[in-house]
């Protein structure tokens, strides 16, 4: 084997091991605030914009959020709990224009996105 081919396969083996390695960054578990459903009445629900790559590739999934409404009924936060990379940005921008019913105090809980490429 060439010296030039190892060099590529080596460069293709490590840059595959970082983007691993992110991604288990990325999804690992949150701690145990909102991991039961959100029950705070929706106003106004924005759905995601499946990405038109995750159509080219057939991507199917569910995206996962745990998010935090604030007494205002904004979401205060968003952390995603579980999904494909490829869908995760289509539902946190989703989410960030969602509108809740104004309640006393914070409410914590999680969200899900199923995505489909026939949707």
């Amino acid at each position: 084997m060439s010296l030039r081919l190892i060099r590529l396969w080596t460069a293709s083996v490590l840059s595959g091991l970082l983007a691993f390695s992110l991604g288990m960054v990325a999804f690992q578990a949150l701690p145990a605030f909102g991991q039961e459903e959100l029950n705070r009445k929706v106003k106004s629900k924005v759905a995601p914009t499946y990405p038109e790559i995750a159509r080219r590739m057939s991507i199917a999934g569910t995206v996962k959020l745990a998010v935090v409404v604030a007494p205002n009924g904004s979401i205060k936060d968003a952390k995603i709990v579980g999904g494909h990379p490829v869908l995760v940005n289509a539902a946190m921008d989703a989410i960030k224009k969602w509108k809740f019913e104004p309640a006393a105090e914070e409410t914590a809980g999680t969200v899900e996105f199923k995505f489909s490429p026939k949707d």
